[in-house]
C-alpha cells in the first residue's frame, strides 16, 4: 500500500512537473493577440510556405519572442531539427534535410560532447542568416522556455535557422512538447501556438550545471529545468 501511495504521489508530481505558472500564462495570453511593438527582425515565415509575417519581439523585458500579428495573432509552430550527432537515430531516420552538426558545435567539447543530439538534448533553433540573437544579449546555449500544449518545457539554444524560417526545436524536445502527435523526423506541430521564449544576458547560460552528457532527453531536461523555472520566475507580464 505504502509503494502504491508513493507511485500515485510521484505520478502527480511528473504531471504536474511542466504547468504553466500563473505569470507565464498570463504572458502567454496577453501578447498572442496582440502587435509586436518592438520589432527587432521581420519578414520571416513558419517554415511551411505561410506569408512572411513573423518576426522576433522584444516586448517583453529581459527575452527575445516569435509572434505573427496575421491573421488575428499567432506565435510559430514546431518543425523537427535532428542537426548533429545521430541526425538519422530514431525517429530522426526520416528527416532528408538534416546536417550532421549544429551551429555552436565548437563551445561542446568543454562539456564532454562532440555536438547536440537532438534525440537527447532539447535544443531550440532561434536566430537567422539575416538576424543574430547574440546582438541583442542571447548567449549561445543559453537555457530557452517553450510554452507548447498548455505546458512549459524548456532547452537551450543549439542552432540557427538559414535564411527566412521559424519554429523549429530538437525531435527531442518536440516529442516531450507532443508525445501524441506521432512527430517523427518528417513531421512535426503545425498549429502556430507555440511560444519560444530566448532570455537574454549570462544568467541563463547553464554551463557545466547542464548535464551535456546525459544518456536520455528526460535526464537532459530536468538538468536545466531549475535555472528555466528561476528565469520564467522573473518575467513580468
Amino acid at each position: 500500500m505504502r509503494s502504491q501511495t508513493l507511485l500515485a504521489l510521484l505520478a502527480v508530481g511528473l504531471a504536474n512537473a511542466y504547468d504553466l505558472p500563473d505569470n507565464l500564462k498570463q504572458i502567454y495570453d496577453a501578447h498572442k493577440s496582440g502587435k509586436c511593438n518592438n520589432k527587432l527582425a521581420g519578414g520571416f515565415t513558419d517554415g511551411i510556405g505561410g506569408a512572411s509575417t513573423f518576426a522576433y519581439c522584444g516586448d517583453i523585458d529581459g527575452v527575445i519572442y516569435l509572434h505573427s500579428s496575421g491573421n488575428g495573432g499567432q506565435y510559430d509552430n514546431m518543425d523537427v531539427d535532428c542537426d548533429g550527432l545521430n541526425d538519422k537515430g530514431g525517429d530522426c531516420g526520416s528527416d532528408q534535410t538534416g546536417q550532421d552538426e549544429t551551429a555552436f558545435k565548437d563551445s561542446l567539447s568543454q562539456y564532454g560532447i562532440e555536438d547536440l543530439d537532438a534525440n537527447i538534448h532539447s535544443y531550440v533553433v532561434f536566430g537567422n542568416t539575416n538576424f543574430d540573437p547574440s546582438q541583442y544579449g542571447m548567449e549561445p546555449l543559453s537555457v530557452m522556455a517553450v510554452v507548447c500544449n498548455n505546458q512549459v518545457l524548456y532547452g537551450v539554444w543549439g542552432d540557427t535557422n538559414g535564411a527566412d524560417s521559424t519554429g523549429e526545436a530538437s525531435i527531442a524536445l518536440a516529442q516531450m512538447c507532443f508525445p501524441d502527435d506521432g512527430i517523427n523526423g518528417n513531421n512535426g506541430h503545425g498549429p502556430d501556438d507555440v511560444l519560444y521564449l530566448g532570455f537574454t544576458g549570462q544568467d541563463a547560460v547553464p554551463g557545466s550545471s547542464a548535464d551535456w552528457q546525459a544518456g536520455d532527453r528526460n535526464a537532459f531536461e530536468a538538468s536545466i529545468k531549475d535555472l528555466g523555472d528561476q528565469l520564467v520566475a522573473g518575467l513580468k507580464a
